[in-house]
């Protein structure tokens, strides 16, 4: 049967490339016609051959992604953001580097043997001369966001696959990466991918802004559109110069905007493209570029602008000083109004700054790394560097190099300097270890050895001193790991310095005004504002994901709106449909007092005897540590500093 479906779409191959048009089908898409001549004139390969993709070594894997590490960093929330945008099933989010070898995947880990049976490996080569026509390798020789779609592959055995990609460029227009988005379903329909397709382009082109940003975060930048409320907006246009006014770099959006090509604009005097004398608009700059000023093009345009200055490191403090929740808030881009969550913060700060490992606890999405983040950044280690390894997302083949580093030729494929490791980059730093749940056992010894002797071994090579200070987070209960032998007792211990537990969304106090920080943060300059009953249907909804899944809903809402306002009728509909229609209830004596009373009394003797030890406590009472923190809000209980 599968011989025959190879055969059937070898002929059809064939028979589009000898140059007999199709009116329908797949090779009446002028660019599939592209690819399938390609494959078989160029590459000579053959539709109906079944056989596995190229895989790469172990070490070659590890120097593409330390090439692309700052575009991993940048693409990992936004993979995970549109994998829950797309509803996850059946669905994996690719990222591949500008050869098609895949570096990152996210899918739910039960569909994970399903899409590598269809040969989406970590490290696979998908460029279109080893696997034919596909999403990946046709987007990087057509340089263009596209869907293949089943029958449209060359080879028979991914006919069925479909596609989505989209590219992504560098600062200079080089080719960067590729995010593709693959199913495995049957079912798909090709008019069913005009949606993801359009999630995946915009998902790519908000890489891509983040990468320009971050790439010329120390040169001048300026960020301009025709409208002012989208400057800081991923379709604005984007053009670094240095501090003589020469162009170093732009982006097609900005090129769109002044009318020219890249070698137009590169290395040229950027007054040569704006009404604007080299010193005036140095003197508009601002460290943040906060606000937008009119500005005109040489041809005569008015577009809006803003400027951002060189980033100057601030002179810190000789002795440590408490640093108000209010910067916190504003260094690591969280809100924290949340009473409990607010008393969590600083004592989290004041055992960091005394080298105790911390332990955060949560759901996930629930905001365990900007948590830890802002901590970092609330601490004397603020000017040094954040390293986060999420110790799930990293196959366990890999998580070993990432951790600890290898040395130069120490196995096959490894480059010959060698490659550093994230306790290596985090030297003088912190570590965020992300679901340390989920780290092998044998690395477990090894970190409990580096916590213990602050020496890291990397493969192959010698031990070296490191200065790093350790967050670890987890959803899981490491507790149960430790009672079924999968977690070590000594390490969890020793990670365990203080036990933070982030609340869910849905269990915040300020969920309020938590709303209003992320609608702000994904809004940017746009004027955007929830009506009533938007607000209160956001404010409703249980929010399984947490705040992810509030931030990735905001910012698909901001994308798709209009006129400034956001509806009810626009939310998503799993939040109309949890939406009860207003009630207005008349108030009741609440005729228990006296158990809130004894309850809350109950609660303080129980965290004095256990020391505030949430873990003990909760065992105690015979609830989860969730139930308990939810009653401390309930009753207002918050530990003193």
């Amino acid at each position: 049967m599968q011989n025959n479906h190879l055969s059937r779409h070898a002929r059809q191959v064939l028979t589009v490339t000898q140059g007999k048009a199709q009116v329908h089908g797949p090779g009446s898409d002028p660019s599939i016609a592209r690819s399938w001549l390609r494959c078989l004139e160029d590459y000579h390969l053959d539709p109906a051959q079944s056989m596995a993709p190229t895989v790469l070594e172990h070490g070659r894997v590890l120097e593409s992604r330390e090439r692309l590490q700052q575009v991993l960093q940048i693409a990992g929330n936004e993979m995970n953001s549109l994998h829950q945008q797309l509803s996850g099933a059946g669905h994996a989010v690719l990222l591949t580097d500008a050869r098609g070898v895949i570096l990152n995947c996210v899918t739910a880990p039960t569909e994970r043997r399903g899409f590598e049976r269809a040969g989406l490996w970590l490290g696979a080569d998908w460029s279109e001369a080893r696997e034919g026509t596909n999403g990946i390798g046709t987007c990087l020789v057509e340089r263009q966001a596209l869907t293949i779609h089943q029958d449209e592959h060359f080879r028979g055995r991914h006919t069925g696959l479909t596609c989505s990609a989209s590219p992504v460029f560098d600062p200079h227009g080089e080719l960067l990466a590729v995010l593709d988005v693959s199913s495995v379903r049957p079912d798909v329909s090709r008019q069913s991918q005009f949606h993801t397709m359009a999630l995946v382009n915009l998902s790519a082109k908000m890489i891509e802004s983040c990468y320009f940003l971050r790439y010329f975060e120390n040169q001048w930048l300026l960020r301009f559109h025709l409208q002012a409320e989208s400057v800081g907006l991923f379709s604005e246009g984007l053009l670094a110069f240095d501090g003589d006014g020469r162009i170093c770099a732009v982006n097609q959006s900005a090129l769109n905007l002044l009318g020219t090509i890249r070698g137009g604009a590169l290395g040229k005097p950027v007054e040569n493209f704006f009404d604007c004398a080299l010193d005036e608009l140095f003197s508009r700059a601002t460290a943040q570029a906060s606000t937008s000023w009119p500005l005109r093009t040489r041809d005569g345009r008015l577009v809006f602008a803003s400027l951002r200055g060189q980033v100057r490191a601030p002179v810190q403090p000789a002795l440590p000083v408490p640093i108000p929740v209010t910067q916190a808030e504003k260094a690591g881009g969280i809100c924290l109004l949340d009473p409990l969550l607010q008393n969590e913060f600083r004592r989290a700060v004041r055992v960091f700054e005394r080298d105790v490992p911390l332990l955060i606890n949560g759901e996930t999405g629930s905001g365990k790394e900007a948590f830890a983040k802002a901590v970092h950044q609330a601490s004397q280690r603020r000017d040094r560097a954040f390293v986060a390894l999420n110790c799930a997302s990293i196959p366990e083949s890999l998580i070993e190099s990432e951790l600890f580093g290898y040395r130069g030729g120490s196995f096959t494929g490894a480059r010959k300097e060698g490659m550093r490791g994230k306790l290596q980059q985090a030297d003088g730093g912190t570590l965020l270890l992300d679901e340390i749940g989920d780290m092998p056992l044998a690395l477990q010894t090894r970190l409990l050895r580096v916590l213990e002797d602050r020496m890291v071994v990397p493969i192959g090579g010698e031990p070296q001193a490191v200065n790093v200070r350790i967050i670890s987070a987890t959803h899981r209960n490491l507790l149960e790991r430790v009672e079924d032998g999968s977690f070590r007792e000594d390490l969890y211990y020793r990670l365990n310095g203080l036990e933070i537990e982030l609340p869910a969304l849905r269990e915040r106090s300020d969920k309020s005004q938590l709303l209003d920080f992320l609608l702000a943060e994904e809004a940017g300059k746009q004027r955007v504002s929830l009506e009533p009953e938007a607000r209160r249907a956001l404010l409703e909804f249980a929010w399984p994901g947490n705040v992810r899944q509030l931030r990735n809903v905001l910012r698909t809402l901001v994308a798709l709106c209009e006129d400034g306002r956001i509806s009810f009728s626009e939310l998503p509909l799993v939040v109309r449909q949890a939406s009860q229609p207003t009630r207005h209830t008349e108030a009741v004596d609440n005729p228990a007092p006296l158990l809130d009373s004894a309850e809350r009394n109950a609660l303080l003797n129980v965290l004095e005897q256990q020391r505030w030890h949430m873990t003990h406590v909760a065992a105690q009472l015979g609830v989860s540590r969730n139930t308990l923190y939810r009653k401390l809000r309930k009753h207002g209980i918050a530990r003193s500093l």
